[in-house]
């Protein structure tokens, strides 16, 4: 018998804390997006349908940038017709004018630019300065909101850079700001490299607030290299964000950040939610038995520790 059948963890909810929180899964893209070995176009679309099924209703699916630069989600357009007719939204990356055509002309609705709020990592990732990459979105933020598109910014190194150390919160509110300002529906705030603690985080949410930038509009994506996902998720539940980013058995991290382990894992989220009595609408059992599916498929055990709790298995 699994834990959650014996009714475990007991919900005690905190006070301060959201009553629902909306999962934004990015396994399927996030997730995937740096394995070596390419996982079949059927096993991503079966992947999506299962996260699907366990009740996550925003699952981000794919990324329409150019096969050379993510080899992995090279089948963008052979898998996005596979899962389309899913009753969930599928956001997808667009990372230029010429992603957002190939998205929109399958009918996408949902999709996401991916800015910096360092020099070094924009020029890493985007081979840009932060001021380029933002000129670079302007024109595929305006031309999806044309095309009724709902468009989520989403920002890497919020909280520290593997090459310039600390990054100061008013450069993030900068950028934050210009995201909001070009029309982006949704910020995500990336701990790209795990380095954020409890404190930094209601700092730079409380930043965010004074600039004008307000709570509904954010939501966090935390790495857990230094084991403060978790924490950290927690502060921000406390100032109020309730959607937040998490990638089914931990799978990712950044191809350009070294030093970038895997991201929250859904389940510890869950578990985690669950306990203080927050709704998720996920069915913990099937989420776990679809990560474990998953873990079968790459040939290695997730690093969740509550899919290991709940599997009885040595891992």
């Amino acid at each position: 018998m699994s834990t959650p059948e014996l009714g475990l963890p007991m919900a005690v909810p905190a006070p301060g804390l959201p009553t629902r929180v909306r999962i934004h899964e990015v396994g399927p893209r996030d997730g995937l997006q740096n394995e070596k070995a390419t996982v079949p176009t059927e096993v991503k679309a079966e992947f999506i349908r299962r996260l699907a099924d366990a009740g996550l209703t925003t699952i981000e699916a794919t990324s329409f940038v150019h096969p050379k630069w993510v080899p992995q989600l090279a089948d963008a357009e052979q898998l996005f017709p596979m899962v389309s007719d899913l009753p969930v939204d599928l956001p997808v990356l667009v990372p230029n004018e010429r992603g957002l055509e190939r998205a929109l002309s399958l009918s996408a609705t949902r999709v996401a630019v991916f800015a910096s709020a360092t020099e070094s990592f924009a020029k890493a990732n985007l081979n840009r300065t932060v001021d380029e990459a933002l000129a670079m979105f302007e024109p595929v933020v305006r031309r999806a909101k044309d095309g009724d598109a709902h468009v989520r910014g989403y920002l890497s190194m919020c909280f520290g850079d593997p090459w310039e150390g600390p990054v100061p919160v008013d450069q993030v509110v900068r950028v934050c700001r210009a995201l909001l300002d070009m029309g982006c529906d949704e910020l995500s705030l990336g701990d790209t490299i795990g380095v954020a603690t409890p404190g930094h985080v209601l700092r730079l949410l409380a930043a965010l607030n004074e600039a004008g930038v307000p709570t509904d509009v954010i939501g966090v994506h935390f790495h857990d290299t230094y084991g403060q996902a978790l924490a950290n998720t927690l502060a921000a539940l406390q100032h109020g964000v309730t959607t937040v980013d998490a990638s089914a058995g931990g799978l990712g991290g950044c191809p350009y950040a070294k030093s970038a382990t895997g991201n929250l894992a859904t389940e510890d989220l869950v578990w985690m939610l669950r306990g203080l009595g927050i709704d998720t609408g996920v069915d913990l059992g099937r989420l776990v038995a679809t990560s474990e599916w998953m873990a079968g498929r790459l040939g290695r055990p997730s690093p969740s520790r509550t899919l290991r709790a709940l599997s009885h298995k040595e891992q």
